[in-house]
């Protein structure tokens, strides 16, 4: 049950939520209106441009596919086994994703679009990081799934099954942080261009620190 999650890992979620948000919406804003934190609508891009749109253009839609599963292999590397377990690698996890998105700051600063592929990696690590636990399935770059299961919850609640509140509650702050994530994210592209993605890198970093802290003194 969803129960035996420790309490930490709402906030967590919230927050990686956010961080997935924001990218996004930098990628909606300045990637070419292209998606980053999920796949299905550049699949779907990449599909259509087989037949109609020039090769440069499939092979940086390919990349950023690619790109996502680089760094979901990393994190799968990295985080062997399914279950959440204080002490695993999610602080060196959360590092390389602080990194990647540094290094596509650094490309898109100089106007190069190896940056995406980049701010992708980063993305596919931190859906990675996603935990099944106890039936719980966590993830925080895309919310399809997430409403999704709040729907077959709330249907089969009609139907008579008792509600999970803690899931409802954690399936709710991922969604909401998504949202704000990528509302501040727009707001401070508007500001300050791709200068924006400092401030998620920046929080990946801080958190695999206090994660790394965490872990310390509760060892």
């Amino acid at each position: 049950m969803i129960s035996r999650l420790p309490k930490w890992v709402e906030v967590g979620a919230f927050v990686l939520a956010s961080v997935a948000g924001f990218v996004n919406a930098i990628g909606l804003l300045s990637f070419e209106h292209q998606s980053v934190s999920h796949l299905s609508g550049t699949a779907t891009l990449l599909g259509t441009t087989l037949l109609y749109a020039p090769s440069e253009t499939t092979v940086h839609l390919l990349g950023v596919l690619l790109s996502f599963l680089a760094g979901s292999s990393i994190a799968g590397f990295l985080l062997h086994g399914s279950t959440l377990k204080l002490g695993r690698h999610y602080d060196t996890a959360l590092l390389l994703e602080s990194i990647l998105l540094f290094v596509a700051f650094a490309f898109l600063f100089q106007g190069s679009f190896f940056g995406h592929f980049f701010a992708s990696a980063a993305c596919g690590l931190q859906n990675a990081l996603a935990t099944t636990y106890s039936g719980a399935v966590i993830r925080t770059t895309h919310v399809t799934g997430i409403f999704t299961d709040l729907g077959i919850m709330i249907g089969a609640f009609l139907g008579g099954d008792k509600l999970d509140k803690r899931k409802i509650k954690l399936f709710t702050l991922i969604i909401a942080g998504f949202i704000l994530g990528g509302t501040a994210g727009v707001f401070l592209y508007r500001q300050v261009d791709v200068l924006a993605l400092l401030l998620p890198a920046s929080i990946c970093m801080v958190i695999a620190f206090g994660y790394r802290v965490y872990t310390r003194n509760r060892g």
